[in-house]
């Protein structure tokens, strides 16, 4: 066995077929929904987000794998289909794994920078206390919205909810949504490269975001962390809707009214759920890029 397909584990046929075959059911069930909606041409304005903006495949998301520093035994009764697979290289004994050279070789720019943001995040406390506005500042006075869906409080309602309240959004890529005119409303002025600065444990998007990371970790992510991923971004986008301006009356999902004391305890709550969820999961991903930049030898 060469120094880069040393493996920490191996997993017995009949152990990791059961894995792969539990791990394609689980994928099959989180995204039955979309894709009965796919092949009917609807769409969803909560539930669409995780593949329009992220590029989620089914598909994909639906191969299983052992993940860095983990090998698979041949399976006598058929061949392993992750040895036909890109990164993965088959030792002579027959167990095939991640061939981790391969993969910095291609990809190692980006395991390093995520290491390096996941690590910054989890460095830091958890704020709570944005309270969702940065989908508010993403249709302040403006007519024309994301969504096809009417805004509860109605537009002048909305704009005064902007104004009564200082936006506090530390995350790039909600941040760049928001109209000219709620831009300057925000306390700081995150950019792409401030990314590993301001991102913290409390933002329901850093958290949503794991699900980013893992899916550009590919291969190299455990399939049964990487949906725990995808299910933690799919349960956190539905508080980021709930808490928006948006009526989501049309999808039987009640509001939680940030505008209100009640509801800012109720969104705080949550959100303090999501970032204990997540920083277990974000744990995970650190270990993996550990696991892939770690010495050979």
């Amino acid at each position: 066995m060469t120094a880069a397909l040393a493996f920490a584990t191996v997993l017995d046929a009949a152990r990791w077929r059961a894995r792969q075959a539990a791990h394609a059911a689980r994928a099959d069930a989180l995204t039955a929904g979309h894709r009965a909606r796919r092949a009917a041409g609807a769409r969803h304005a909560i539930d669409d987000f995780l593949y329009d903006y992220y590029g989620t495949r089914p598909a994909v998301l639906r191969r299983w794998h052992p993940g860095a520093g983990v090998a698979l035994a041949p399976d006598p009764a058929e061949p392993t289909p992750h040895a036909g697979w890109r990164w993965y290289a088959t030792d002579a004994d027959g167990t095939v794994g991640l061939d981790r050279a391969a993969f910095l070789a291609d990809r190692g720019e980006s395991v390093r920078y995520i290491h390096g943001l996941l690590s910054a995040i989890a460095s830091r406390p958890a704020y709570t206390g944005c309270f969702g506005l940065h989908e508010w500042a993403m249709v302040y006075r403006q007519r024309e919205h994301r969504h096809p869906l009417p805004l509860r409080l109605g537009q002048e309602g909305t704009d005064a909810v902007v104004q009564a309240h200082q936006i506090r959004c530390t995350h790039f890529d909600a941040y760049r949504f928001f109209t000219p005119e709620a831009a300057p409303r925000n306390a700081y002025r995150p950019t792409r490269d401030t990314q590993a600065e301001l991102d913290q444990p409390g933002c329901l998007h850093a958290s949503m975001d794991c699900h980013k990371w893992a899916t550009k970790l590919g291969p190299a992510v455990p399939g049964e962390l990487a949906l725990d991923c995808f299910e933690l971004a799919r349960d956190i986008r539905l508080l980021d809707m709930r808490a928006s301006p948006y009526d989501l009356s049309s999808y039987d999902e009640a509001p939680v009214a940030i505008e209100t004391p009640e509801g800012k305890t109720e969104y705080a709550a949550q959100q303090r759920g999501f970032a204990a969820r997540a920083g277990v999961l974000r744990a995970g991903l650190i270990a993996v890029c550990e696991t892939l930049l770690a010495p050979t030898g």
